[in-house]
């Protein structure tokens, strides 16, 4: 039995599609070749595919390119702003929080207040 390879990059799994598409191993061998290494959840059938068509129709680059999306707008320095408020007003609401910074969503602000600066609702009324 194989030693199995847990949680691989992307840049990893990418070049062994293209290895193994320039030896005409069928998109659904590969799939399964790379389920029996890298175990059930690194790549579904279709994206297998998808390199493999990628990679047939001339593609060289192994890397996924650049997408366009919203930059965040979080920062560190942001962050700190927040912890700032918070202190001032330990009585704090999300709302509050984004009446004072109308730049960020209330999500944004969710996140930043429980996972970046891992405050907990202590009691309710």
């Amino acid at each position: 039995m194989f030693k199995t390879i847990s949680d691989p990059a992307d840049c990893e799994v990418h070049p062994v599609i293209r290895f193994l598409n320039a030896k005409k191993v069928k998109p659904a061998e590969i799939q399964r070749q790379l389920v029996e290494i890298y175990g059930e959840n690194v790549m579904t059938d279709g994206m297998v595919r998808k390199w493999v068509r990628q990679f047939n129709d001339g593609r060289t680059n192994v890397h996924d390119e650049a997408r366009s999306g919203r930059p965040s707008v979080v920062n560190d320095g942001l962050v700190a702003k927040v912890n700032e408020k918070i202190r001032e007003n330990r009585r704090f609401t999300i709302r509050i929080l984004f009446d004072e910074f109308p730049q960020l969503s209330k999500t944004a602000l969710h996140e930043i207040v429980t996972n970046r600066l891992n405050y907990r609702k202590l009691c309710s009324r």
